[in-house]
């Protein structure tokens, strides 16, 4: 088995003909990856992606297997095969929010969406929006149109992505609705197996996406969330300038964002973690 990419969260290791996806306890914001880890975190994030795999069945995705892997990493790693990255992330929107919003407020309009006057932080979209952005390597992902995912991909491929993303995120908000669980947003990625665009790296977890408490939702402010949101906010809070090293997390914030990823976990998956 060899070692051949880490990610600011994964790490990716070549085993024959497969891959070995492994999630760490790592944490990044801002695109930086802070000096703590968040117990458990790494299996969370696997158990839950692996949940909305099985859920999305008729979606074709890179899974091979959740449990034929190393021992070292059982649990927090899956088996997939290889696929052709597109370098795209999609993004899908329902509410306003983060950088959606801040570009709402400049412009109007959201990845050249035009948005209704007078939208508000966290409000509810008249209907979710794809907003790509730029796969960068190394730094921020930068946003984009639609127009120009046409021009890098051509648009068969591009109205592809858009509306895999948009079917991803509506169907998966539906039955979050039920458990008490607005995904405000989500970030997916696809790739090539052959000629067959195929669902890759992580499903609507707390990472990838904006998980907010339905009976607390109150457009105008910020929201009550079940994700990486929470150590945003907090290294936002200390003054840090988001660029690296990162901020050590302080035992209380490690206590609380694990707390949250293990709550959305249990309410959309109607599991029990241990």
């Amino acid at each position: 088995m060899k070692h051949i990419h880490a990610g600011k969260v994964r790490d990716l290791y070549e085993d024959g003909e497969s891959l070995i996806l492994v999630a760490s306890d790592r944490v990044s914001v801002y695109d930086v990856v802070l000096p703590t880890p968040i117990p458990d975190k790494g299996a969370l994030l696997t158990q839950l992606s692996n949940w909305w795999f099985d859920y999305f069945s008729d979606v074709p995705n890179h899974l091979l297997s959740t449990t034929d892997v190393p021992d070292e990493f059982a649990g927090r790693a899956v088996r997939v095969r290889p696929l052709k990255m597109v370098q795209v992330e999609c993004i899908a929107r329902g509410y306003l929010v983060g950088s959606g919003l801040q570009e709402y407020r400049r412009t109007g309009a959201v990845s050249g969406v035009t948005l209704p006057a007078g939208l508000r932080e966290g409000d509810e979209l008249p209907e979710p929006i794809f907003t790509p952005t730029t796969k960068a390597s190394a730094g921020h992902d930068e946003p984009i149109t639609f127009d120009d995912v046409v021009n890098q991909e051509g648009r068969d491929v591009a109205e592809k992505l858009r509306d895999l993303t948009l079917q991803i995120y509506t169907r998966g908000a539906e039955h979050a609705a039920g458990r008490g669980v607005i995904i405000a947003d989500t970030k997916v990625e696809f790739g090539w197996d052959g000629d067959v665009l195929t669902l890759g790296d992580e499903v609507l977890t707390s990472d990838s996406s904006r998980f907010w408490p339905a009976d607390e939702w109150e457009p105008g402010r910020a929201q009550r969330s079940f994700d990486k949101q929470f150590v945003r906010d907090w290294a936002t809070s200390t003054g840090w300038d988001k660029e690296p090293p990162g901020p050590e997390i302080p035992a209380e914030v490690v206590a609380v964002t694990r707390e949250k990823y293990r709550d959305a976990y249990q309410r959309i998956t109607g599991n029990t973690w241990a």
